[in-house]
């Protein structure tokens, strides 16, 4: 299989392959407006399509919410090149959380965006929907670390955002087991937690 393309983040120097699957655990809201808003700005520069599953519970509070984490977005850059959707829905389209049901997704995006002609696609998601309470959310990890081989196949870049004042610790342990990758003060390093899956 051929490398896969390096990307620019946006809010690093350092470029990685698409495909990228880190984990952004973090306290402070200005350096997560920082980071994500530069990582949904360098997609779109990079001609990716990007989706953006924000942790609100009506489609009417995704502009507002965007607006605050200051992404913003050009009308000519809607229509499939950038997507917030409702996170709940995403997850849980039925109100259960299936993982393989979520990565089948996962993949789909990524084949549609390149069918649609972009070059490549990027996701990523305010993790906290998974406190809610839908049933097979505590099936949270076994999805991260599914992802791993989706990326592999069809390499979208991936930033999973957990507000670490609303999970455990136990959880975020269980999150750096999975993920390759870590988001630490604006730089992107590999993860000396992660397993790789047996």
């Amino acid at each position: 299989m051929p490398a896969h393309r390096m990307i620019n983040m946006g809010f690093t120097e350092e470029t990685f392959p698409a495909g990228t699957h880190m984990c952004y655990i973090y306290t402070d809201d200005h350096e997560h407006k920082e980071i994500v808003s530069k990582f949904v700005e360098s997609a779109l520069s990079e001609q990716e399509s990007v989706r953006y599953f924000a942790d609100v519970l009506s489609v009417e509070d995704i502009p507002d919410h965007l607006a605050r984490l200051d992404i913003r977005v050009l009308p000519e850059q809607t229509g499939g090149r950038f997507e917030g959707d409702l996170a709940h829905q995403v997850y849980c389209p039925d109100g259960t959380f299936i993982p393989h049901r979520m990565l089948d997704q996962v993949r789909e995006l990524y084949l549609e965006s390149v069918r649609a002609g972009f070059s490549g696609a990027r996701a990523t998601g305010e993790m906290t929907w998974a406190l809610r309470g839908f049933p097979g959310s505590e099936r949270l990890i076994e999805y991260e670390s599914g992802l791993n081989a989706v990326v592999r196949e069809c390499p979208v870049t991936l930033a999973c955002q957990y507000d670490a004042r609303r999970f455990s610790g136990a959880t975020l342990y269980e999150v750096l087991n999975v993920h390759p990758y870590m988001i630490v003060r604006g730089q992107i390093v590999r993860n000396p937690y992660y397993r790789t899956p047996a």
